[in-house]
């Protein structure tokens, strides 16, 4: 698979820390439009800039891509800050919605992050402890995203209820990546 680049994104918005913390809520709510590739890549760059138990990243991010200009819709691995991989292709917003127990808002999303645990990572250095520390690690990410869409004006929910084995298998999952958490992202209506 090749690589796609995510340009690094200017840092700096006209949204405060206080005033995105102020104003952060749970939308459900999006307008079927394209995201641009900018917000694409601050929303990665924000959801990877957390801390870790002992530096260690358990987390692994795919991107259920429907509406993003310049990406064809698929499945997509986020390999570091600023680049990711094609794991699937298709439109999987609507397989994504019915496996998250029928929350169909999540197919008028542009995009959905799901976030995995590889617990094995952090649980060879910290024991069963290290599954805490995972938990942790996912709310740290779940905020971030959260932060940077009310800093860009766009909607997303943290979505923890959904059948597990059935977004492994919508998203062709390794084994070892577990999902634990989504976020569907989209321009708020």
């Amino acid at each position: 698979m090749s690589r796609i680049s995510l340009a690094v994104p200017v840092r700096r918005s006209n949204v405060s820390v206080e005033m995105a913390i102020a104003s952060r809520k749970s939308r459900r709510a999006f307008r079927k439009e394209a995201l641009g590739m900018t917000d694409l890549a601050l929303l990665v760059w924000a959801a990877r800039r957390v801390p870790s138990a002992g530096a260690i990243y358990p987390l692994e991010l795919y991107l259920v891509i429907g509406a993003v200009e310049g990406i064809k819709p698929g499945v997509y691995h986020v390999l570091d800050d600023s680049s990711m991989e094609l794991h699937s292709e298709g439109d999987l917003r609507t397989e994504l919605a019915i496996a998250c127990l029928e929350q169909m808002f999540i197919a008028d999303a542009a995009l959905s992050i799901v976030i995995t645990a590889e617990y094995e990572r952090t649980t060879r250095r910290y024991g069963e402890r290290g599954i805490r520390y995972v938990y942790m690690e996912a709310g740290h990410v779940s905020q971030n995203i959260y932060l940077e869409c009310e800093a860009l004006g766009l909607a997303t929910v943290a979505i923890g209820a959904f059948r597990d084995a059935e977004v492994a298998n919508v998203l062709d999952l390794p084994k070892t990546h577990r999902p634990i958490y989504l976020m569907p992202v989209g321009v708020r209506d």
